[in-house]
């Protein structure tokens, strides 16, 4: 037998054990695994080293511990509300938690999600507003600056957001700034060598170990968190980056929606911020501090949940949230997304409501930063217009915001897009709301945004061409790669 032949039954027999790998051992979804399985045999050396860049599964490993949350009492809280739930012995403050007790518990159950109800929440959704609140708390800060990003540029915007924090951490306040590895790649270690220089700490979660190779790119830390002084937080959609000022001429103006908190949630954000930071941080990992949370007294009314959700977790946190709100909808669903890429539970909850009355309306950018997921977003878009879904492109720029409200009652705004990646790979944060001022003033926002909106008919679906169609018909197929 030729050294050839010998060779190739060799790679035929590593690629047959590495298929049974994908289906036995890392207990994908049978979407995903089909859709490894036809590129490891349409591809077979480099589909294996796709595979181990992108197809590992993080369930096995545990991550995010931090020994010392025994000391904020959150088990005996979690307890505690549960019993309460069951009993119904709660006390809800408004329609909303009492019409949400069943989604309420879920995210208690599930993912240790207390519910409090004494918030003050601003709806930022302009990025010039967002940064200014945001760099005047941390002007205003006193004790600790807790910030983490997806993306952080090294441009004029994550200049200044550098300097001020440069500035407090000079002047004693403690600063921990965290941001992915690869959704910053464009900038340096050396961008924060005077913060560092200054006192502040810096830490990138899964770095590469390699020069040019990181085995876990495919696994992002997608969150967006701040938190000042341990009594104000942040949580949405925007990164740190001129274009979320509209400076991109390839954008234009960046639509998002960014969350500003005061109350007793922000203590989830700060704990989700910990773990996030004794992850990624071996040198410096942070114990309980009392100062990090501090007692607040919140004078505000707005009750929520902050759930977070990543590929370490067997159950998709969020996505289940997601779920629960659209099957407990009974007049209307409204949704903004810059991804639309639904699993088929997602997808065929969103088909059920529509065949059910229910006004089901989204909103999707009208153009792509990534084309494979734009055309995939428009096969599942038409899909839906044939069962009564009513789809608007945003036409004013681009739209990032990640919302989701239901009968103006009950709202999600949070980091999560509605996509296989959001609900399967990247660690993701969500404020689940549940509050009708709050709910209502995010439809007023949507709202508004249709009047720089066009909708999308079935007519104008069915016109595309043979080169979209085909376009659509690969990017469904690869949708739970994407």
């Amino acid at each position: 037998m030729h050294i050839e032949s010998i060779l190739l039954v060799i790679l035929l027999g590593l690629n047959i054990i590495f298929a049974a790998a994908v289906i036995f051992f890392e207990r994908k979804d049978a979407s995903s695994s089909w859709a490894w399985l036809l590129v490891l045999n349409f591809i077979p050396v480099l589909g294996f080293i796709l595979y181990l860049l992108t197809g590992q599964n993080l369930t096995r490993y545990r991550l995010f511990q931090w020994k010392e949350r025994k000391k904020l009492g959150l088990e005996e809280r979690i307890a505690s509300q549960l019993e309460q739930l069951q009993d119904n012995r709660t006390p809800f403050h408004n329609k909303a938690t009492e019409s949400s007790q069943d989604m309420i518990y879920m995210n208690l159950k599930q993912n240790g999600a207390l519910l409090t109800e004494d918030n003050e929440v601003e709806i930022l959704t302009d990025g010039h507003l967002k940064f200014q609140r945001l760099l005047d708390d941390i002007e205003a800060a006193q004790d600790h600056v807790h910030v983490q990003y997806y993306i952080y540029r090294g441009d004029s915007l994550g200049k200044r957001i550098r300097d001020a924090l440069i500035r407090k951490a000079r002047e004693g306040v403690k600063v921990r700034l965290l941001y992915d590895a690869l959704g910053s790649r464009r900038v340096t270690s050396r961008f924060f060598k005077e913060l560092r220089e200054a006192g502040g700490l810096v830490e990138v979660f899964f770095p590469s170990k390699f020069s040019l190779i990181n085995l876990r790119m495919n696994y992002r830390n997608h969150r967006k968190i701040v938190i000042i002084d341990g009594n104000l937080g942040y949580t949405g959609g925007f990164n740190v980056g001129d274009e979320y000022l509209g400076l991109n001429s390839k954008f234009g103006y960046w639509r998002d929606t960014h969350l500003r908190i005061r109350g007793n949630a922000v203590h989830a954000l700060q704990t989700r911020f910990l773990l996030d930071w004794n992850e990624a941080s071996k040198q410096h990992d942070t114990p309980y501090i009392p100062a990090h949370f501090p007692q607040i007294e919140g004078s505000g009314k707005t009750a929520m949940q902050i759930v977070s959700s990543g590929p370490d977790a067997e159950t998709e946190h969020i996505k289940n949230s997601y779920l629960k709100m659209i099957n407990n909808a009974k007049h209307s669903i409204i949704i903004q997304t810059p991804y639309f890429i639904p699993d088929a539970s997602v997808f065929e909850a969103l088909r059920l409501a529509c065949l059910s009355g229910i006004d089901v309306r989204i909103m999707i950018p009208n153009k792509p930063d990534h084309a494979f997921v734009y055309w995939a977003t428009l096969s599942y878009i038409g899909e839906l217009l044939k069962v009564g879904a009513k789809a608007f492109i945003y036409d004013n720029g681009f739209i990032h915001a990640k919302i989701l409200i239901i009968d103006s009652l009950v709202a999600s705004v949070g980091t999560a897009n509605i996509d296989y990646r959001s609900f399967r790979l990247n660690f993701e944060v969500n404020a689940f709301v549940y509050d009708e001022t709050i709910a209502t003033a995010l439809v007023q926002t949507f709202e508004h945004d249709l009047k720089v909106s066009r909708e999308f008919t079935p007519e104008e679906y069915q016109k595309r061409s043979l080169l979209i169609r085909f376009k659509e018909a690969v990017s469904r197929l690869l949708s739970p790669l994407l």
